[in-house]
């Protein structure tokens, strides 16, 4: 039984039927004025298709819209081109907001000095809290280093008499020997910190020699 229903079949453009599609095409694309723009899309098969709506599950790849006289007008972007189009916008974004950033960082450090040496002063100013830091830990840590030998000889002398050590005496050790720790600790992070605010004024340094050449 033939069934009267009209064929919705898109067309397909193939090596033995070119001519054929590109002249359908052509018919379908100057039929009415008022008929919506047509769809050049690829399916899975590599084969090309026209039709005047793009199929939903080929949104996602991609596809060209022609006008009636079978130029592309528009051409949709694939799913995957969109991902690289709003990576690229990303790191055009990102590095748009690092040069901003430097700019800000320029116009300060020359706002701020004049000559390398001033560079320099304000280095050796900045250094000098964690000098004094270091300095009191050390002055501290041989207080706490003399009061830890006497607390062991005390304890061993009590050892060596077979009495026993009393809980105040061993408190007192373990204070010391926290506190001794806990110095080291103080002098390390603030030589660390040092060694951070040479290398932010070498760079500071040598950014603003390079930014007076330019000038």
């Amino acid at each position: 039984m033939r069934s009267d229903k009209p064929n919705y079949r898109p067309w397909r453009l193939t090596g033995r039927n070119t001519a054929f599609s590109a002249l359908a095409v052509a018919v379908l694309l100057a039929a009415g004025t008022a008929q919506a723009a047509m769809y050049r899309w690829v399916d899975g098969n590599g084969r090309v298709h026209y039709s005047d709506t793009l199929p939903p599950s080929y949104q996602k790849s991609g596809a060209a819209e022609m006008n009636k006289q079978g130029s592309i007008i528009r051409r949709t972007q694939s799913e995957a081109e969109r991902r690289a189009e709003a990576e690229r916008l990303s790191e055009q974004k990102r590095l748009q907001q690092e040069q901003q950033k430097q700019s800000q960082l320029d116009r300060a450090l020359t706002s701020t000095y004049t000559t390398e040496a001033e560079i320099d002063l304000a280095r050796d100013r900045a250094l000098e809290h964690h000098k004094l830091a270091i300095k009191g830990a050390e002055i501290r840590g041989k207080a706490v280093e003399a009061n830890l030998a006497d607390l062991r000889a005390r304890i061993a002398k009590i050892e060596q008499a077979g009495r026993k050590v009393g809980t105040g005496l061993t408190e007192q050790l373990e204070q010391a020997t926290r506190e001794q720790q806990e110095l080291k600790r103080t002098i390390q992070s603030n030589e660390e910190a040092m060694e951070k605010v040479r290398g932010k004024y070498a760079a500071d340094k040598a950014r603003f020699v390079e930014l007076s050449g330019k000038q």
